[in-house]
């Protein structure tokens, strides 16, 4: 099958967002206050949309009020507080294994929602991939909290849908600005919610700080810089198969920060979802070499 390499260098930088991402479950449980997941969710987005509001200053016109608050919704404020609830009341493994269904979420809303054909290299690698995460994370022992599950699987969906609207949608700005008001817009959203259902948060610690502003710069507006920039160029499904490293990087931090244990099913697991986000890059790049940029599904 021949590949198309010019898609190599915005595959390398997209991929930079979830390894990144891979550090969440690490700061959430070791430097952040315990049972406040839609504050931290708040503090991740908020400071972070305004700084960049700051840098670029330039807010939405038109109908990109409207898409910026639904985006907002969907890729930080709904999913970031199920992913903190998640994460709270799950291991993070099988925090991580139920977020890793996905990148087939994304593959059925593509085809329904921009006519992204489905094909089944894509499915392969999806199922791949998320048998590569239960290797990778699961213990015998897991504890499955019902309430953990459904915002797990909650957050998916939400992240699926705002992949594949943020890939329909073309911005008339850049992926910087595009990046600020979504951010904002996720975290002007969790604002009422976190103060009227959670308590206060308690005096931040040096450690708290440290967390939030790593999961706010770094892990937020670094990150969804690159993450957005990757959908404007390639397949949502090919985009949210780099997910997949996500649970890798946080199984090697547990390894190498931690001191945890990395077993031979866990490498099993990393070279199971390694094979799979290659089979999903394949699939993109292929379709590169055999569709004109004119033929690919554009957002509108």
């Amino acid at each position: 099958m021949k590949t198309n390499a010019s898609s190599l260098p915005d595959i390398g930088l997209t991929a930079i967002a979830p390894a990144i991402w891979g550090s969440t479950y690490l700061v959430t449980t070791e430097f952040l206050p315990h049972g406040y997941p839609l504050t931290v969710a708040l503090l991740r987005a908020l400071p972070a949309g305004l700084v960049l509001l700051l840098v670029v200053r330039q807010l939405p016109q038109g109908i990109w009020w409207m898409r910026s608050i639904v985006l907002g919704a969907l890729n930080f404020s709904f999913f970031w507080a199920m992913l903190f609830v998640s994460a709270y009341r799950l291991p993070g493994g099988v925090a991580a294994t139920v977020g890793a269904i996905q990148p087939l979420i994304v593959v059925a809303l593509a085809r329904l929602l921009i006519g992204t054909a489905i094909r089944p290299l894509a499915i392969v690698a999806g199922a791949v991939g998320m048998a590569g995460v239960g290797l990778l994370v699961l213990t015998p022992g897991a504890a499955l909290d019902p309430i953990g599950i459904i915002a797990g699987l909650a957050g998916a969906v939400s992240m699926a849908f705002g992949t594949v609207l943020t890939r329909r949608w073309t911005p008339p700005v850049s992926s910087l600005t595009f990046t600020a008001w979504q951010l904002t817009a996720g975290g002007v959203l969790l604002l009422p919610i976190a103060v009227l259902l959670e308590p206060a948060l308690p005096t931040p610690t040096l450690a708290n700080v440290l967390g939030i502003a790593w999961l706010g710069l770094i892990g937020a507006a670094f990150t969804y810089l690159l993450w957005f920039r990757g959908l404007s160029k390639l397949e949502p499904a090919a985009v949210a198969s780099l997910g997949f490293l996500s649970p890798l990087v946080a199984t090697l931090l547990g390894w190498g920060v931690l001191g945890q244990n990395l077993t031979m099913v866990q490498i099993i697991g990393m070279a199971a979802v390694l094979v799979s986000v290659w089979m999903a890059q394949r699939t993109q790049m292929a379709r590169r070499t055999t569709a004109p940029i004119a033929a690919l599904p554009v957002r509108s």
